[in-house]
């Protein structure tokens, strides 16, 4: 509310970078049915891919994770056995994104639609789809005990009233065109995580609004790659930038151009990826020999099987064993060791 509102002249000055990565989306944007028009199998397997990427990232962010094992039996099965708490939100985000993808151009953008999602994610939880009843600030704690509040949120009882002031806000900043679509999706976004509406899981469901609202601004590249897990490789720029531009929130003086670039960044990081592993591809590979291999092309430093198996979900333990063999063929990769625990190298 507070960042829309700064907006609600139409005479935002729009920052050079923030700018540059507007005319990159928008020229990503224009390629972007031309790369959906490629391997319909290929298309597939990114699209069941990011689904699970997304659904394990976004939770893990917030430090909710389940075994690498579980992966498929929670994410897949049409009717999962769910062991915890944390197994049955991982789940709920899943099925949250699987509505998205089906129904996006349907969904409102509104308050009953932002209760559901967060509904969704947090299973069978007593206040799960309800505002925030008490008031609740963002703690920072550190290794030795001690902790700073980062952040003062919107008090409990003023919640509903600035959602439904932000909610308001983009529906007049889309159809008066305050700023680009873009610029206002970000700026949702940072107002959303600084009234902090829910007592549990805001992150978490800012990030399906995120998609939500990329998918009806036309820019899809989340279908096949996962926002969520740039969101989780670049957690600490997230946080920084969230710190940065909510300082000054509740006053309005506020500078929202931080994280509003962050988003920005991570899109385009998305839409590159999706160009460089769909767009280009003359001779495409199986789509999960490629995600075993961008995921050994991110490692840093020595890794083994198992750690390339939890960057891969969906993707089993002989196919991720089978690629490292033709990586090694190849001169790429070589063994530290042997037996299950052996650690793999990247080599030259």
């Amino acid at each position: 509310m507070k960042t829309l509102r700064q907006f609600a002249t139409g005479q935002a000055a729009i920052p050079p970078a923030t700018a540059w990565y507007l005319s990159d989306l928008g020229e990503f944007r224009g390629k972007q049915e031309l790369y959906t028009r490629q391997s319909p199998q290929r298309l597939k397997a990114l699209r069941e891919h990011a689904m699970i990427e997304s659904a394990v990232s976004s939770n893990r962010i917030e430090g909710v994770s389940i075994d690498p094992g579980r992966v498929r039996d929670i994410l897949v099965a049409p009717k999962p056995l769910f062991r915890d708490r944390d197994e049955e939100e991982v789940r709920g985000y899943r099925d949250a994104l699987a509505w998205i993808h089906a129904e996006a151009n349907s969904i409102q953008g509104d308050e009953r639609t932002i209760k559901r999602l967060h509904a969704l994610t947090r299973g069978q939880i007593w206040d799960a789809g309800q505002y925030k009843e008490k008031d609740g600030d963002i703690i920072e704690r550190y290794p030795d005990g001690s902790e700073r509040v980062r952040f003062r949120t919107v008090p409990a009882a003023e919640t509903s009233a600035r959602m439904a002031d932000l909610v308001l806000d983009w529906r007049r900043c889309q159809n008066e065109g305050w700023v680009p679509p873009l610029i206002a999706l970000a700026a949702f976004n940072l107002d959303f995580l600084c009234i902090h509406p829910f007592r549990d899981g805001n992150g978490r469901v800012s990030r399906l609004i995120w998609l939500l609202q990329s998918y009806q601004l036309g820019f899809e590249v989340g279908r096949y790659f996962s926002l969520e897990r740039l969101v989780e490789q670049n957690k600490d720029r997230y946080y920084e930038t969230l710190e940065k531009s909510s300082q000054g929130w509740h006053e309005g003086k506020h500078d929202p151009w931080p994280y509003i670039n962050y988003v920005l960044f991570i899109m385009k990081t998305a839409y590159k990826e999706f160009a460089e592993r769909v767009g280009e591809t003359k001779a495409p590979r199986g789509a999960k020999t490629d995600q075993v291999i961008s995921a050994i092309e991110q490692v840093v430093g020595e890794f083994s099987v198992a750690q390339l198996e939890m960057r891969c979900p969906g993707v089993s333990r002989d196919m991720v064993r089978r690629v490292l063999r033709e990586q090694q063929a190849a001169g790429k990769v070589e063994c530290q060791g042997r037996g299950p625990a052996a650690k793999w190298q990247k080599k030259g």
